[in-house]
């Protein structure tokens, strides 16, 4: 985390340990010292992009790229009037075509692309749609809806497993204050020695305490925070790899499609970095692209197989 620098001071996280990097809606990071020195006023320009921003506006960075922080702070904002869901359609394939033109929206507003025309088409969509929009951002989803009745639950479950702890140490407290009275009366009024009195009554605390633990040995009156060491046995798994059988070649590696001539080096570093966030590479492509050419080149019908044995 030293390597964090501010791109306008050049204050690193290694000479100010306090370095705390803010973020607007344009995604280019700042410290909190050069916001309070460039935007005095409530508002001005960005020093990376030019765009006017507001004080106010800047929050702390999440995520360490900015193209990332960029497109997160636009998707949430488009997503606050594209709420539509899926009960709001009339088919599986217009929803899937609302989300894409979402998605388009979303890469051409992160990525500067047609942004006076994405914008009017925002707006246009806020104006025509607004009944819409209010109704959703009103009413829960219907995952939002499962995941607040889990969260109820185990709220519950929790106020009920605090009570059961409360009433079990308050009965152990009890049962506690009673052996030591009944060790007293005993030590008071026996004949027998006093050594064999206490050795008598440890060992019957010891058989109460075994007969209040679970099976993996924390008390029933103990808190959550409690730690034991709970051993637990796993099976044995080991990897087997899923066999493809494709009917034809197998697609070879970087170095053996370059020597067939299938792409160039240049071709294959080809990539966005927005593509490499996602894990993309283009040789991925190239072999996807392979198989299915050349999938099914050793098949042979029943019939051909017939033929060829002389059945």
């Amino acid at each position: 985390m030293d390597d964090i620098q501010c791109p306008r001071c050049k204050t690193t996280k290694y000479r100010n340990p306090s370095l705390k990097l803010l973020v607007n809606v344009c995604g280019h990071p700042l410290c909190h010292t050069c916001v309070e020195f460039l935007f005095t006023r409530g508002s001005g320009p960005c020093p990376e992009c030019g765009i006017s921003l507001r004080k106010q506006k800047f929050r702390l960075q999440t995520f360490e790229d900015s193209y990332i922080e960029k497109e997160v702070d636009i998707r949430k904002r488009i997503l606050k009037d594209f709420n539509k869901r899926e009960e709001d359609f009339l088919t599986l394939a217009e929803y899937n075509d609302y989300l894409e033109e979402v998605e388009n929206i979303v890469f051409n507003l992160t990525n500067e692309v047609d942004v006076e025309e994405t914008n009017r088409k925002v707006e246009e969509y806020r104006r025509a749609n607004q009944e819409i929009i209010t109704r959703n951002r009103s009413k829960l989803s219907k995952d939002e809806e499962f995941l607040s009745r889990l969260i109820e639950d185990e709220k519950m479950q929790k106020e009920n497993w605090n009570k059961f702890i409360q009433r079990e140490e308050a009965e152990n407290e009890e049962q506690k204050k009673k052996r030591k009275e009944a060790l007293l009366e005993e030590l008071t009024t026996s004949t027998l020695s006093a050594d064999k009195i206490i050795n008598a009554h440890k060992k019957e605390e010891k058989e109460v305490k075994r007969q209040t633990e679970f099976s993996t040995g924390i008390s029933v009156g103990a808190r959550l925070n409690v730690k034991a060491e709970v051993k637990i046995e796993y099976e044995q798994y080991s990897y087997i790899p899923i066999e493809r059988d494709m009917c034809g070649p197998e697609v070879g590696e970087e170095e053996e499609l370059l020597d067939l001539g299938y792409a160039t080096r240049e071709s294959l570093e080809m990539t966005k970095p927005s593509d490499k966030a996602g894990g993309y590479r283009p040789l991925y492509h190239l072999q996807r692209s392979l198989e299915d050419a050349f999938c099914g080149l050793f098949f042979h019908s029943i019939q051909d197989s017939a033929m060829d044995t002389g059945l």
